[in-house]
């Protein structure tokens, strides 16, 4: 089978939909599937040597206006493939590739990636507003012609239902998962050490995410502020890129409550010193307000580290009846509770949890699976034409 994706772009600061992608892709890849991707990226960005499937950048990321030349690539290229994938909602990349998909007749699925979730709509309703608008003429239009709508877990799915109105589209839940980790080694945490030269050694709880509003990471300094005179050793390292400005205003807030100095950020971590952040952690934790899936999440469970998450991160039903983290709601109070829970654990319930932690990543998150999942979409969407 060859499938196209499109995608806005593959710059790994994206966060987890060009992640998704790449892993699936080449699992499948392996099974001598063929996969392509077509995005709005410039072509002479760095990051485009580092995807390891063809990418086709056309250009226009970021500005607006029509993507004539990706609409033009793809209705020039549609007949060398079997099926398409349209990566996101909400940005030119998926509404000319839908238009592009439809004028070629190539069949095709959407993947939601948590873009209908509600919370949006409620910390930016004006944004919500245009975004009906938007639906209105065109999304859900590209939604409607989809041979299926993905969701990653059901938790997404329920919560997308009702969000906008006007047209009805077939829904699918697929499996969502990540590829082994290399094997822990000694220069994995070399290199996480020198990028996070203050930390010494001491304990840490790893927060690895872009720094953005909906993450929740001023309901993390303001609940380890409550708690830090607990556990005098424990640090925070903040680890991934600031998009959109963030971080000013959260180091300030951490300075006003007297927890700066145990705060380390690293921006964007990769390769052995990512890997180094998650093997060297006592737990990882992500008090997000919004997340489909939580890539990272299943990244710390794979390396069999223990989980703290709020409700509002999809996969958080599979991480309580693994036992493998722990859960709270995202507020304050709710993230406090995390923190103080995890600090009253002795050292043989965190064992326990850590091995509970890689037995959820065995059980729901391997990418074999998931990648197999959505190649049976991908099959049944070929035959439904």
């Amino acid at each position: 089978m060859n499938v196209l994706n499109i995608i806005a772009t593959v710059d790994p600061k994206s966060g987890g939909p060009i992640e998704g992608l790449r892993l699936s892709a080449e699992k499948m890849g392996d099974w001598g599937h063929r996969s392509e991707i077509v995005s709005l990226d410039d072509p002479s960005e760095r990051f485009l040597g580092e995807v390891s499937l063809p990418v086709h950048a056309c250009g226009g990321h970021g500005r607006r206006g029509f993507p004539f030349q990706l609409t033009d690539r793809i209705r020039r290229n549609a007949h060398r493939f079997d099926v398409a994938v349209i990566h996101g909602l909400w940005n030119w990349a998926s509404l000319g590739g839908w238009l592009a998909l439809r004028q070629a007749g190539l069949p095709y699925v959407q993947i939601v990636h948590g873009m209908m979730d509600p919370w949006f709509g409620h910390a930016y309703p004006a944004k919500q507003l245009a975004k009906q608008v938007v639906w209105t003429l065109a999304q859900g239009r590209a939604l409607r012609d989809a041979r299926a709508v993905l969701f990653t877990t059901e938790e997404e799915r329920r919560l997308a239902s009702g969000t906008f109105s006007g047209y009805r589209y077939c829904e699918e839940v697929v499996r969502y998962g990540i590829a082994e980790p290399p094997p822990s080694s000694e220069a994995q945490l070399c290199a996480f050490q020198a990028a996070v030269p203050r930390l010494n050694s001491r304990p840490y709880l790893l927060f690895l995410s872009r720094i953005h509003e909906k993450k929740g990471c001023d309901l993390l300094i303001e609940a380890f502020a409550r708690i830090a005179g607990h556990a005098p050793d424990l640090q925070v390292v903040l680890a991934g890129p600031d998009q959109s400005g963030l971080r000013p205003r959260l180091q300030a807030q951490a300075d006003r409550l007297g927890v700066g100095s145990r705060l380390h950020w690293t921006g964007m971590l990769q390769g052995d010193a990512k890997w180094g952040a998650f093997r060297g952690a006592d737990a990882f934790i992500l008090p997000s307000h919004q997340e489909n899936f939580g890539i990272a999440v299943a990244e710390a469970l794979v390396c069999a580290v223990p989980v703290l998450i709020t409700d509002k991160v999809n996969i958080w039903p599979q991480v309580k009846a693994s036992g493998g983290g722990l859960v709270e709601v995202d507020t304050v109070d709710g993230v406090s509770r995390l923190l103080e829970q995890w600090l009253q654990l002795q050292g043989d319930r965190k064992q326990g949890m850590r091995v509970a932690a890689r037995r959820c990543y065995e059980k729901h998150f391997q990418i074999d699976a998931a990648a197999q999942s959505l190649l049976d979409v991908l099959h049944r969407a070929v035959g439904r034409g």
